[in-house]
């Protein structure tokens, strides 16, 4: 959530933030909610005041003046009165600024959409084969490791089963990721609940915008996480925070669950867009004056597994058009499909300056300082696992068919390839 006070006292430059984003915001209304909330509160705690200094006036008198009297019971009926009508502008004013994205930032490159993003760097040389390479559907299908048609059986379209040395090999992804950053990159491992709260999905900024592309469980209202970031905002909302813990850095691994309405007819094929996959998602809770400092290392933490890999990979710049809803500046990480011919987005980093912590209330204490301030939030997957699967296996496909498992990967595996079983 954006700051009251910035609309209020920069209007024209947060006009001009969302025209760059390409966003309608309803800026007018807004400023008219706000001032006469503002208006009806000054009122109540004039009328306040003056019952206040009525009552004392009343309680050390003799005689109870009936004129007074009755201008209390008015006082009394036009606070009532003034109560309800700031609650009724409160909630409508929250309403909408819940649905308000963040403000980008002044480094984020203008552009309208994804055709604007720009690329930063590229790493790696693109493979060359001898023979004709098969997108991963074809490849999995043949090795016997994913089973399209039993995952619809089982549930419906974009479900899939993952098989034998399929499926251990997905685990020993996540494991080894989880573990690099651990150890590597310095983060503390998390196991979250993968269904959260009305609040938590809120205070992350899922709610009200992403809440179509999300299931639901009515009876409970709980929702099944879209992300690990989720539940990972929510664990510190409404606290303060000691500032000499900061930065604080999580990973953690959850199963995701989207329901892709907004992408509807795309990437049907395969395993690149599907309801359910796994995730191993970095987070940051950091101070403001370092928070685009950590943006950068979040995103050369993402890089290192695409190099570790040794898939090539490149980095995308994301332009105002493109940013996600909470996000002041982003970076995705793309891999290299080999078999597709394209490029797989298995990462978006991250900054959301103070946009989260606003809406859920974190904030920290400065040793320095005696008032709470807000602090930063940045994400990052660390990766998405069914693109890393994808890019696996078609730059790792040979002439016969079988998949070499990649080097850092063959210890957590327990094999070092995959043929047809």
């Amino acid at each position: 959530m954006i700051d009251i006070e910035l609309i209020r006292e920069k209007p024209e430059f947060v006009k001009e933030s969302f025209k760059r984003r390409g966003k309608e915001v309803p800026l007018t209304e807004i400023i008219d909610l706000d001032q006469r909330r503002r208006t009806a509160i000054s009122e109540m705690d004039s009328l306040r005041a003056r019952r206040n200094a009525v009552s004392k006036e009343i309680g050390s008198s003799k005689e109870k003046p009936p004129e007074l009297i009755a201008e209390m019971r008015q006082v009394g009926a036009r606070i009532k009165d003034l109560e309800g009508e700031e609650n009724e502008i409160s909630d409508r004013l929250h309403h909408i600024m819940l649905d308000v994205p963040n403000i980008p930032s002044e480094s984020a490159p203008d552009g309208a959409d994804e055709s604007a993003n720009i690329v930063v760097r590229s790493v790696g040389e693109l493979p060359s084969f001898d023979f004709e390479p098969k997108p991963h559907w074809e490849i999995g299908e043949n090795l016997g490791i994913i089973d399209f048609q039993r995952g619809v059986k089982l549930a419906q379209s974009r479900f899939y089963l993952l098989k034998g040395k399929g499926a251990r090999l997905q685990r020993a992804l996540i494991s080894w990721m989880l573990d690099f950053h651990t150890e590597e990159h310095g983060y503390k491992e998390l196991y979250l609940p993968y269904l959260v709260n009305r609040d938590t999905v809120t205070a992350s900024s899922h709610l009200p915008h992403f809440e179509e592309n999300m299931y639901h469980d009515e009876e409970d209202d709980l929702f099944m996480v879209p992300t690990a970031e989720a539940p990972v905002t929510g664990m510190f909302r409404d606290e303060i925070l000691d500032g000499e813990t900061l930065p604080l850095k999580f990973v953690s691994h959850t199963p995701c669950w989207r329901r892709e309405k907004f992408s509807a007819g795309r990437d049907t094929r395969g395993i690149k867009r599907v309801h359910q996959f796994d995730k191993v998602e970095m987070y940051k809770f950091v101070e403001p004056n370092s928070s685009f400092e950590e943006l950068e290392s979040l995103l050369k933490d993402a890089e290192q597994v695409c190099v570790e890999l040794n898939i090539p990979h490149r980095v995308l710049e994301l332009c105002t058009g493109d940013l996600g809803f909470a996000a002041a500046k982003s970076y995705d990480v793309e891999m290299w499909g080999a078999g597709t011919q394209e490029w797989l987005e298995v990462s978006s980093c991250s900054n959301c300056t103070d946009f989260q912590s606003r809406r859920a209330a974190i904030r920290y204490k400065d040793s320095r300082e005696s008032r709470p301030r807000l602090l930063h939030t940045l994400n990052g997957s660390g990766l998405a696992v069914p693109r890393v699967m994808i890019a696996i296996l078609e730059n790792y496909q040979t002439a016969d068919g079988s998949i070499e498992v990649p080097e850092v990967l063959k210890s957590y595996a327990g094999f070092s390839h995959i043929s047809r079983e």
